[in-house]
């Protein structure tokens, strides 16, 4: 397994050098297994940065194999968004240590990172602490299901930059603002900008991203890199008629 031991430092660069990321998320679950080198083409074509495999719940046994074959062709940094323990794999790069702070769910702040802790000391995968911020939608997503905890209303700027604020405070390296898989409405931009001015770590932003417009939006408010998944899952020829 190729390790990488500076996705973080990239990251935390790019974001110095007001360069973009972009990141492809995968689901295990929808990955259409006879499609898979056309998926590859279509990576490899696209302007992704990073490729993150994971989901709210994933019922896959093939996680690792799905990650071996990208890797056989797509030299992109593989990282892992696991919703729980059961999602990791050793033969990602690196991995989005989360916890959900926007809930008050224990087993989402603390217990499922306990479970995970010793699988990650054996494992070679880097791992970067990030906070977690679900952001309300406009629809009940798959995460507000599983966490069982209420997101950040969109129009309360003030809790979120708290909470950011505070995941920075804590340690956190990262902070992820999501709207959810198949979020009506992304991250308010408004909600973006507070936050990138106000704290020094890199922001990601996704959910419910289906256009360039919203990507561009979400790049000019200050977010240092944008995550892409139901649009690519449902058009894979996305990126393709854009360039």
């Amino acid at each position: 397994m190729q390790n990488n031991n500076n996705l973080y430092q990239e990251i935390v660069n790019a974001k110095a050098n007001k360069k973009k990321l972009l990141a492809i998320l995968l689901d295990p679950d929808k990955i259409i297994w006879e499609q898979l080198e056309l998926l590859i083409g279509n990576i490899i074509q696209s302007p992704a940065t990073h490729i993150f495999i994971g989901g709210s719940l994933v019922k896959s046994d093939r996680i690792d194999e799905l990650i071996i074959r990208l890797k056989q062709k797509i030299k992109l940094p593989i990282v892992l968004f696991p919703g729980h323990p059961s999602q990791i794999s050793k033969e990602a790069d690196g991995i989005l240590f989360l916890s959900l702070l926007s809930g008050r769910n224990p087993d989402f702040l603390i217990e499922h990172q306990v479970k995970a802790a010793p699988i990650l000391k054996q494992s070679q995968l880097e791992i970067m602490p990030t906070a977690y911020l679900l952001i309300e939608s406009g629809t009940i997503t798959a995460v507000e299901k599983v966490s069982q905890t209420k997101p950040i209303e969109r129009n309360n700027l003030n809790l979120a930059l708290a909470t950011a604020q505070a995941a920075e405070m804590m340690g956190n390296k990262l902070i992820y603002l999501e709207a959810g898989s198949g979020a009506q409405k992304v991250v308010p931009t408004e909600m973006v900008e507070l936050i990138s001015e106000n704290l020094t770590i890199p922001v990601i932003v996704g959910g419910g991203i289906i256009t360039f417009e919203q990507i561009n939006n979400i790049y000019k408010s200050g977010a240092d890199l944008v995550v892409i998944g139901t649009a690519f899952e449902k058009d894979l020829n996305f990126f393709k008629s854009k360039l």
